[in-house]
């Protein structure tokens, strides 16, 4: 029986063909008849005065004059050395090359016309999320620990949400199912979701937030029945985990908090909200309550900045658990989904990119998203990507409007634009522009992140 896996040898018929294709790419004419004769000859094995027999030629012609030409002919249009003893070596490798070419066109093809642009959060079946190791699976085994914290940072657009559902779709998928009901829930509440008015007030966000989570999880809503004004909101709101929410699901709750930034700009609930977290973290791990469940309760908290408030160590959720910080793509990563869109990327063309962007995955994204579009060229891109006709201009104008709203943030930026060295700056304003993701923290001082805020934001602040 043939082993499916092994390569079929390569038949003249096929040889000829690609033979024929070869010499016509490059001459425009097609193969003769004698130099047909003459390969097929060389094909069998035969020597000059055997393929002068057989097509009725004379020995000398043949040997002195329609073979070395031939040879000549198909070794500029093969660009390699062509000769009678290496010939069906020459042909099997070009049509290996030739079926390459066509499946990797068909792939590129394919992936051009099913594209959509990249845009936030990377789907959980889409090919383009590039794994970042050891980062996904320290998260996938953190989470399946008991009471476990895991804390999730990195300047806007780095791929923070992308990661965050992955963990919470591993950790459906690799707990067991009791009847009908999962034994793991999972909740995602983005903070941006709230009302401005609900931040300004403790009691106000807390039963939004025990409200939204009963949402999420279908269960009745009974935020007003746990809520009494003898006791304070803090203790309402655990009350209501504790009594309503742990108990109901009756299983592993993972509560995944994005944007969590939204809290630091309200210091009037930040401290409150935060210390109760880091209550919550601490019952789970060696609590005296008695209550086993909130071993039950798994925190994920993704924020874009450095936590700048000021939060006590012991009463902080952001000094324990897991710390995970996400790093811009290296070249392999780029290499990678560069692939992934059927792009085969120079070394020049690899440096070029990276100049631009740095790595930045949304920006990379978008780059390889539009080559593989085929709607412009690398050349193209670059020179026009700090431009407002770049395919990058939404996102620097929304940037630019930021800084605009802010001009100690903007005049501090341009301090950064222009210094040929790394320089400290106001500890709140680089977290800031860390966040934004405008500049890069090395230690106490900072540096632009990448050529194309550079170039884009020195000629408009």
């Amino acid at each position: 029986m043939t082993n499916p896996s092994q390569e079929q040898p390569l038949s003249f018929e096929l040889a000829l063909k690609v033979a024929d294709a070869a010499i016509f790419a490059k001459t425009s004419r097609h193969l003769k008849n004698i130099e047909i004769a003459v390969l097929r000859g060389a094909w069998l094995g035969q020597k000059y005065d055997e393929i002068a027999t057989t097509s009725g030629y004379a020995p000398e012609y043949i040997k002195h004059d329609v073979g070395p030409k031939l040879w000549q002919t198909l070794s500029l249009s093969l660009g390699e050395k062509v000769s009678k003893s290496n010939l069906m070596a020459i042909l099997a490798q070009q049509n290996r090359q030739e079926k390459n070419e066509e499946k990797q066109n068909n792939v590129t093809t394919k992936i051009s016309s099913d594209l959509e642009p990249p845009v936030g959060l990377i789907p959980l079946d889409s090919a383009f999320y590039i794994e970042r190791p050891p980062i996904e699976s320290r998260c996938y085994e953190e989470i399946t620990r008991l009471g476990a914290l895991i804390r999730i940072k990195a300047p806007s657009q780095m791929g923070k949400t992308s990661l965050m559902v992955r963990m919470l779709a591993h950790t459906k998928q690799h707990h067991p199912y009791s009847g009908d009901i999962p034994r793991t829930y999972t909740v995602a509440l983005n903070l941006q979701q709230a009302d401005r008015a609900v931040f300004n007030d403790l009691d106000k966000f807390l039963r939004w937030f025990c409200a939204s989570i009963t949402r999420k999880l279908h269960l009745p809503h009974q935020v007003e029945d746990y809520w009494s004004e003898t006791f304070g909101s803090k203790s309402n709101c655990t009350a209501y985990f504790e009594d309503c929410l742990l108990p109901d699901v009756n299983g592993v709750l993972v509560l995944a908090l994005d944007q969590v930034d939204e809290v630091f700009l309200h210091p009037e609930i930040a401290d409150d909200f935060f210390t109760l977290l880091r209550s919550w973290y601490e019952e789970a791990a060696y609590g005296d309550s008695g209550n086993c469940l909130w071993q039950n309760l798994r925190l994920i908290i993704v924020h874009s900045t450095e936590v700048y408030i000021p939060l006590d160590i012991n009463k902080s959720p952001f000094n324990v658990g897991l710390a995970i910080e996400l790093q811009t793509f290296t070249q392999e990563q780029v290499i990678d989904l560069a692939q992934r869109y059927g792009l085969n990327l120079l070394e020049s063309e690899l440096s070029a990119l990276m100049e631009l962007v740095s790595g930045h995955p949304y920006l990379v994204q978008q780059a390889l998203y539009h080559l593989a579009q085929r709607d412009i060229s690398l050349n193209q891109l670059v020179q026009t990507a700090p431009t407002d006709a770049g395919i990058y201009s939404n996102h620097l104008h929304r940037h630019l409007r930021i800084l605009q709203e802010h001009p100690q943030l903007a005049m501090t930026y341009d301090q950064v634009l222009k210094s040929s060295i790394p320089i400290e700056i106001e500890q709140l304003l680089a977290f800031k522009l860390h966040s934004m993701g405008l500049v890069t923290l090395q230690g106490n001082q900072v540096i632009p992140s990448c050529g194309l805020y550079c170039r884009y934001f020195s000629n408009r602040i």
